[in-house]
């Protein structure tokens, strides 16, 4: 990593809670008076948030060799713009999505080929490697059931169930030791368990942070 700070990182499908939970750590983070940065993808730069406008609400169609090349350049400006001089600066950046998101959407749910997304990837994220990956996990149905609830699905939730299930299944496998070692470009990934009241989920999110980086011992207890 190019800085002395901690890239942390929101996973899962959709309707896990990871939006939520990464708004509650910050909150905690700031209470803490620990120095911390909120980024989210895609988006997060003038230029990613016209990029997230069209993965999410195009009105045409993407293919998915299209998709993840739009995923990788609101990736690489987030990258240059922001986590660079966030991590130099010594912020606890959290960071709602990444690399994990790109290998179960365009990997393993649109069926892209491993090997060209990695390439992208790998010149989008200028060598920065996330201190901790944390993949909140809920099943698919209850995931999808969740998110109606926050207004009209955008482009990539109205994908079909087997899409989804894809998904699922591949943030299923990144926790495994095998995966990691063969993919050191995401760093230490740990899954959460994200069914439960939002407070108990926190807790075993603020468990891990504090065990994993030192500026983040403050957060456990008190939820």
């Amino acid at each position: 990593m190019p800085g002395r700070g901690w890239l942390v990182v929101f996973e899962g499908g959709e309707g896990v809670g990871k939006s939520t939970q990464l708004a509650r750590t910050a909150k905690r983070l700031a209470a803490a008076g620990i120095p911390h940065r909120v980024c989210r993808e895609p988006g997060g730069t003038p230029l990613g948030d016209r990029v997230r406008d069209l993965l999410l609400h195009a009105d045409v169609a993407v293919a998915p060799a299209a998709e993840a090349a739009l995923f990788a350049a609101s990736r690489a400006q987030l990258v240059a713009e922001v986590l660079q001089p966030a991590l130099v600066a010594g912020e606890v950046v959290l960071l709602d999505r990444f690399l994990l998101s790109t290998y179960a959407y365009q990997v393993g749910g649109r069926g892209l080929p491993e090997g060209p997304v990695r390439e992208a990837n790998r010149l989008a994220t200028a060598g920065i490697v996330p201190d901790l990956t944390l993949v909140l996990t809920l099943g698919p149905g209850a995931g999808l059931a969740r998110a109606t609830t926050r207004g009209p699905a955008d482009r990539i939730e109205r994908a079909d169930a087997g899409f989804h299930a894809r998904v699922a299944n591949a943030f299923g496998t990144f926790a495994d030791a095998a995966w990691q070692a063969a993919h050191p470009e995401c760093g230490p990934i740990v899954a959460i368990d994200a069914d439960g009241p939002v407070d108990v989920v926190q807790a075993r999110i603020a468990e891990r942070l504090a065990a994993a980086i030192p500026a983040c011992g403050a957060l456990v207890g008190g939820v």
